[in-house]
């Protein structure tokens, strides 16, 4: 089994998509969990380009959230998409980054991941609203590298 693999149980994934459902059951925004294994570029460029392999950037409202975790180099990145830049506060990105942070130090993987959907949840919550229109426009599934 490969790093990724042993990075997350079955169980925990499901857990994960559990959290990504509650977040987006409040907001059209939309949440993604990306595992892969190691990254040659930059992790910031690499969550970037992950974000558009997975047509993240194809949303409505641009409102997509990427969590991207590279674990062999145990390394992570929230991205964002232009339309939450745009309404978030400057600290946002940082605080959800701690939120994650706090867990991952003490090797609480799907703890951490999951405090990262809920408080990027709740923040687009506040600034993408749902509204009864509102369609999923991405799987909830973890996508792995």
């Amino acid at each position: 089994m490969s790093r990724v693999e042993d990075f997350l149980s079955a169980e925990e994934e499901k857990e994960i998509v559990q959290a990504i459902l509650e977040a987006e059951k409040n907001t059209s925004g939309e949440i993604r969990v990306h595992i892969e294994p190691h990254t040659r570029l930059d992790h910031f460029d690499r969550a970037k380009e992950v974000f558009h392999l997975l047509k993240m950037n194809n949303t409505k409202e641009e409102n997509g959230v990427l969590i991207y975790v590279a674990v062999n180099d145990r390394k992570f990145v929230i991205y964002g998409d232009g339309g939450i830049n745009k309404v978030v506060s400057k600290d946002f990105w940082n605080t959800t980054k701690d939120v994650i942070e706090t867990q991952f130090k003490q090797g609480n993987f799907k703890q951490g991941i999951i405090d990262g959907i809920l408080k990027a949840g709740s923040e687009l919550k506040s600034h993408f609203p749902w509204n009864s229109n509102d369609t999923n426009e991405l799987s909830n599934e973890v996508s792995k590298g």
